[in-house]
């Protein structure tokens, strides 16, 4: 276990959107934020990318060499840029998660890691809280709470993640501590940014619809909509998580449209389903702060500020990186596992009791 006092941590994300590698370094205590530190991004090439979409719902049983070797070289290209550092978060890559049934996996050796870089890493952080019949997500939460405080938030404020799933997680800041009761509620509010990359690569070529280019030129359809709207998992009572293709059923809910419609009803759908996660907050917050690619497409941002009744800001109007928190995550939630702290509990993940979660590597 690690001692009090700061630590220079670094964190790594590479998310379900399959885009590439975020690290940051974040100076903190494990309670507090102290400092925000340099960070970077490393995308995957197209060829890298396809590997990861070819290994998408495989388990640890099968055969994921050439995956692994995406995954490690990325990491350790990206992680070897920074110097200084006292510890790393690596998240690794999700390519499956079932909670209920054959738990998660998120593909990546720590232990490989932490003998390149030289540097004690800590990974494998949803596990411990799926065995203990937590969602093993989202995992931000505990962080967002350290960001509102950082902020001097006083009211309720919500961090929505438009990933590659979306993600929502309510703050009440005047509580002492992340784990406390009514302090956080998180969970999945349903897709974003994954099946419309999927669209586009299906269908043009192209890794994303950048800035909303092409669903701003699209009408909705509502017969669509409506029929998305109907899945059971938006009337389910939080804390609750989704894998990224869990709703593999939207590609074919647009099949018979044109590419613009079928963007323009994809990123509808999207909006709407955050709209209706955020009726399970406990109170109305304050104000909505987008992280994520979600908060770069124009069209998903003026939809979410039409359906919603207070304002909804990039998380960059509060003075955050919103390409990089979740890295920032990782290297925050790294060090409150090096000191034996919680990283979840019932009200994010819907686990038993607050618990920590994650393995540390030392660097031998």
């Amino acid at each position: 276990m690690l001692k009090g006092g700061r630590i220079r941590a670094l964190g790594a994300m590479s998310g379900t959107s399959l885009d590439g590698v975020d690290a940051a370094v974040l100076e903190t205590d494990g309670d507090d934020i102290i400092s925000f530190g340099p960070s970077t991004y490393r995308a995957y090439s197209s060829a890298e990318r396809a590997t990861l979409h070819a290994a998408l719902g495989k388990w640890q049983d099968e055969d994921l060499h050439e995956a692994l070797e995406v995954v490690q070289a990325a990491h350790a290209e990206i992680l070897h840029s920074f110097d200084d550092v006292d510890l790393v978060g690596f998240h690794g890559q999700t390519l499956a998660h079932d909670p209920q049934g054959r738990g998660t996996h998120q593909l990546g050796d720590g232990d490989a890691l932490a003998q390149r870089l030289g540097v004690p890493v800590v990974w494998d952080f949803r596990s411990n809280d799926v065995s203990l019949g937590g969602q093993g997500a989202p995992l931000a939460p505990f962080f967002h709470f350290a960001c509102a405080r950082w902020m001097r938030a006083t009211e309720p404020v919500v961090f929505l993640n438009l990933g590659g799933v979306g993600n929502l997680t309510w703050i009440d800041p005047a509580k002492p501590a992340p784990d406390a009761p009514g302090a956080l509620l998180a969970f999945d509010t349903g897709p974003a940014n994954a099946p419309l990359n999927d669209l586009m690569q299906a269908r043009l070529g192209a890794p994303m619809d950048t800035g909303g280019a092409l669903a701003a030129t699209g009408r909705v359809e509502d017969g669509a909509l409506e029929l998305f709207l109907d899945e059971a998992y938006f009337r389910k009572i939080p804390p609750k998580s989704l894998d990224r293709n869990d709703f593999a059923v939207m590609l074919d809910l647009v099949r018979e449209l044109n590419d613009a419609d079928a963007a323009a009803t994809m990123t509808a759908m999207a909006a709407t389903a955050v709209m209706l996660g955020i009726e399970h907050c406990p109170a109305p917050p304050r104000q909505v702060l987008v992280t994520g690619g979600g908060r770069l497409n124009p069209v998903m941002m003026r939809m979410l500020s039409a359906g919603l009744d207070c304002p909804v800001h990039p998380v960059e109007a509060a003075g955050l990186d919103g390409d990089m928190l979740e890295a920032q995550a990782f290297a925050f939630l790294a060090v409150r596992v090096a000191r034996g702290l919680t990283t979840s509990c019932p009200a994010t993940t819907g686990v038993s009791a607050a618990v920590g979660g994650g393995q540390i590597s030392p660097a031998r």
